[in-house]
This record gives C-alpha cells, sequence and structure tokens, in this order.
C-alpha cells in the first residue's frame, strides 16, 4: 500500500471513529438525562445535560441555517484540502490534525442535520426518545447540538471592593461542551502551535 492510501484509509477510519465516539456519547446524553441535569463525577468534573444552536461551546452569533450550511462547507474544504495534501505526500501529523477538525465538524453536523427530526422534545425530568423520522422537535439543518461535559476547575467569589466584579462569583472554564467540540480544538491548537507556517 502506498503511502497516499495508507493516509486516507487513516484519516477515513479516525473521522468515522471520532464521529461514532462522539455519536455514542451524545445518544446516551440525550436518551439517559433530563434536559439540565446535572452528574457530578468528581468535584472538577460534571456531566451536564444542555443544548445550543450555536457554535462550540454554545456561542451563538449567526442564524442556524447558516451555521448549519457553513459547516457542512467548512467540513468539505477540509476534505478537499486534505485529499489534496495527500496527494502531495503530507506529513502525519498534519493530516491528523486536519482530521480532528472534519470529525469534530461532521459530528456537530448530525446533530443539527437529524437531531431535530429524530427526538421528542419533553418536558424535564422526562427523556427523549426516538420518534419515526420526520416526527421530532425540529426541521432538517435546524436540530440542537448536544453537550455534556463541564469543568469547573476553580471557583471563587470576588472581593467585594473590586470594579466591575466584586461581589460576583467567578468559575474557571464555565463552557459546557462536547466530544466533537474538544476534537475541533484540540485539532485547531495543534495546527496552530506546530503547523501554524502551513496556515500562511
Amino acid at each position: 500500500m502506498t503511502k497516499a492510501k495508507k493516509q486516507a484509509t487513516v484519516v477515513v477510519a479516525l473521522t468515522l471513529g471520532i464521529v461514532l465516539v462522539d455519536q455514542i456519547i451524545k445518544f446516551s446524553v440525550k436518551t439517559g438525562m433530563y434536559l439540565g441535569e446535572h452528574r457530578e463525577v468528581t468535584g472538577w468534573f460534571r456531566l451536564v445535560f444542555v443544548e445550543n444552536n450555536g457554535m462550540a461551546f454554545g456561542w451563538e452569533f449567526m442564524s442556524k441555517y447558516l451555521l448549519t450550511a457553513f459547516r457542512i462547507v467548512f467540513s468539505g474544504l477540509i476534505g478537499w484540502f486534505m485529499w489534496r495534501e495527500i496527494r502531495r505526500g503530507v506529513e502525519w501529523g498534519f493530516l491528523i490534525c486536519l482530521s480532528l477538525l472534519m470529525a469534530g465538524a461532521v459530528g456537530n453536523i448530525i446533530d443539527c442535520l437529524f437531531y431535530g427530526l429524530i427526538f421528542n422534545n419533553p418536558t424535564p425530568p422526562e427523556v427523549a426518545q426516538l420518534v419515526p423520522f420526520g416526527e421530532g422537535y425540529g426541521t432538517l439543518m435546524l436540530g440542537r447540538v448536544v453537550d455534556m461535559f463541564y469543568f469547573p476547575l476553580m471557583e471563587w467569589d470576588w472581593p467585594a471592593w473590586m470594579p466591575w466584579c466584586g461581589g460576583g462569583h467567578f468559575i474557571f472554564f464555565s463552557p459546557v461542551f462536547n466530544f466533537a467540540d474538544a476534537c475541533i480544538s484540540v485539532g485547531m491548537v495543534a495546527l496552530l502551535l506546530f503547523y501554524h507556517k502551513k496556515l500562511i
């Protein structure tokens, strides 16, 4: 097997593996926890079931249709770029980073495209159930992304005398995210640290 074929095989296997793990986690949370439920794993790690219409870590700054379309185009461009780089003899590390980005994007695309079509929208403390295709809580491209990982590593109250934040409660790293988000973040950080010259 040539290096190009080997790399292409690894990319496909890694991407599918990450997407499968991401979806297994999301299905387990979606059908095993009610919306807003908290489960403490350790003092600094909790499972918190939330859903969002936005980007990684629950951020929102564009319409849902536009965001889903952007994710699809982004994934397609990364796929094309990886194929081009494989044919040129790309480094393994660079290829793995790109695979993490693509797999993470695809994992969240699945939520956006299909979760609104296949899940109902129960009132807590009831958990979601799979329903016949097309009878869910939303339409194509309007599904909500499932998030669950919460790492409140440190918490404290600011002294009352401090301007702007005085008396407020602060949580270090408060976003709730999913496995796909984590893959995107790891891939992006690794690209910026080790392969930034290739991105210029």
